[in-house]
């Protein structure tokens, strides 16, 4: 055997020790923000997934309880993540923006079923031909979500609720007619235009808790707009004022991206006037 070749065999024989070594002293394990939770809803017939993130002292602080955020359109895929992370960087000690919280982002199936009410409008039949079920939804949230998370996590009263676009009319349909779910409500971007602005002219239910509601919409067209100011215009001018109301119009913003900004803005001005 030549020189060349043994030094090249000498060569090969290290690097392959080098990388061996590296693969047993580099280690890799999943990042954990929580847990994914799946249940069968007997009232939608469905077997339904929630992502939930848990704070971080939540192991350790085993006599704490801890404040809810539910968030509409929770998959992972979708606005868990992002919303989570300012929950987190918001509870931070340093930063106090809110207090350390539970996140629970209710995966979709199908959103446009769940997050509607049944419509006179033929173009929204057109476009939306599953819709209709936000009744069952909001059963499914009350009866059996709610109900889930109070028996397996430790929880106080406080809960807030997070939903845009579609997300944000069943928000105001909750806001609405079942008041008393939530007692902070985040709506952002809500597709109020649905049934021709019907939710617009439903009177309100009485509040019987006091309650923080926090509208906020993005440059996104003239009825995307004003749906959303007309929601504000009617809290502020029919509701018995047993809530504090807020609005915010981002103009910088649009459907695609309001959401984020909106929240962090909400969570400034609804959790930090409670300190």
């Amino acid at each position: 055997m030549s020189q060349k070749h043994i030094f090249l065999y000498i060569c090969t024989f290290l690097v392959c020790n080098l990388l061996s070594a590296q693969q047993k002293t580099t280690q890799k394990k999943p990042i954990t923000i929580g847990e994914s939770v799946r249940f069968q809803s007997k009232i939608l017939n469905q077997e339904r997934t929630l992502n939930i993130y848990l704070p971080e002292s939540y192991s350790k602080e085993t006599t704490k309880n801890y404040p809810v955020i539910y968030l509409l359109d929770g998959s992972m895929d979708e606005d868990f993540i992002h919303i989570v992370g300012l929950v987190q960087f918001g509870s931070f000690s340093w930063i106090n923006m809110l207090p350390e919280s539970i996140v629970v982002g209710i995966s979709n199936i199908d959103r446009k079923h769940d997050f509607t009410y049944p419509t006179n409008n033929k173009k929204d039949k057109k476009d939306f031909p599953t819709t209709g079920g936000s009744e069952k939804f909001i059963q499914s949230l009350e009866k059996e979500i709610q109900p889930l998370i109070t028996k397996n996590y430790r929880i106080t009263d406080s809960k807030t609720l997070i939903g845009q676009s579609l997300g944000g009319l069943v928000a105001t349909e909750i806001l609405f007619k079942k008041p008393a779910l939530f007692d902070n409500y985040i709506i952002v971007s809500p597709s109020l235009w649905w049934d021709d602005e019907s939710l617009l002219k439903l009177n309100l239910v009485p509040f019987k808790q006091q309650k923080s509601i926090y509208i906020a919409v993005g440059k996104e067209g003239p009825t995307m707009e004003r749906v959303a100011k007309e929601l504000y215009y009617k809290l502020n001018v029919e509701g018995e004022k047993s809530y504090t109301l807020h609005f915010k119009f981002l103009e910088a913003q649009d459907h695609g991206d309001t959401l984020h900004l909106a929240v962090y803005n909400a969570f400034e001005v609804l959790f930090k006037q409670k300190k």
